[in-house]
């Protein structure tokens, strides 16, 4: 657990600055995405992004950036249960530069609140949970369509930590 907060807390601020850049926007997109978890739990996710400012590994075939999304989250289970949240998470991607069409592949860990910590019969303990992904996409122009792994849970910081896994579909639009 302290090496998941340690790991979060240094992408965090490695990537200061890029919040802090005054030279552009601070929101540079927009996503909208929708999942489900393999018991059913459906996820709808409306976030707000802005790309790192930053490239690393350049090189003729590709390059290392990411960005940071902001979310509001709402599950709905299949017993009815609903659960709302917020979550915020730098995201890290490496692209392969195609001209126009740039495949990627993407990883991160956010963090993110939700008002219940129950949902059907999942019992997460805790209303501050981790937001895992990792996933695969392309950019076009300046769309991003992305399928990606999500993996929400407290990280075993109190019991029972059943946690959520979802897979869901993400179009982002970049202003």
């Amino acid at each position: 657990m302290k090496k998941i907060a340690l790991a979060a807390v240094l992408a965090c601020s490695i990537h200061a600055n890029d919040l802090a850049d005054n030279s552009s926007s601070f929101i540079d997109g927009a996503t909208i995405s929708i999942g489900e978890s393999r018991d059913g739990i459906k996820i709808y996710r409306m976030g707000l992004r802005k790309d790192f400012s930053s490239k690393w590994v350049q090189s003729s075939f590709g390059y290392l950036s990411g960005y940071w999304e902001g979310s509001l989250n709402y599950w709905k289970g299949k017993s009815g249960d609903k659960n709302y949240g917020v979550a915020v998470s730098p995201v890290f991607a490496y692209y392969i530069d195609l001209g126009e069409f740039k495949p990627f592949i993407e990883a991160g860990i956010g963090a993110s609140i939700f008002n219940k910590t129950q949902i059907d019969n999942r019992n997460m303990s805790t209303n501050f949970l981790f937001e895992d992904r990792i996933g695969v996409g392309f950019r076009y122009k300046n769309f991003d369509f992305s399928f990606r792994y999500m993996h929400y849970s407290n990280a075993s910081i109190k019991a029972p930590n059943d946690g959520i896994d979802i897979w869901i579909g993400s179009i982002s639009y970049k202003f």
